[in-house]
């Protein structure tokens, strides 16, 4: 009867130690994985800063295109309308002459 209840408190003994040494070790198993799984995230973290990061960057190079389009237009606009102004001014200067020498044939 006492072997018996001895060899069972050896059996519980075991057991329990198993039951420690294996939530040890899944402890560390844990503490490894999240390590890693830290570094991992800190790339991931890092990845997505830096391509949010070039997302801005084409953005703001876009914007910028956009901007000297704009620009470009305008001046080609303002250009076109100077060089009508300047157009219609000699068409003035045309129509002017025209009327004068219709004058002078009209006084001879």
């Amino acid at each position: 009867e006492e072997r018996r209840r001895e060899r069972e408190r050896e059996r519980e003994r075991r057991r329990e130690r198993g039951e420690r040494e294996r939530e040890r070790r899944e402890r560390e198993r844990e503490e490894r994985g999240e390590r890693r799984g830290g570094r991992e995230r800190e790339r991931g973290e890092r990845r997505e800063r830096e391509e949010r990061e070039r997302e801005r960057e084409r953005e703001r190079v876009r914007e910028r295109e956009r901007e000297e389009r704009e620009r470009e237009r305008e001046r080609r606009e303002r250009e076109m309308r100077e060089r009508e102004r300047v157009r219609e001014r000699e068409r003035e200067r045309v129509r002017e002459r025209e009327r004068e020498r219709e004058s002078e044939r009209e006084g001879d």
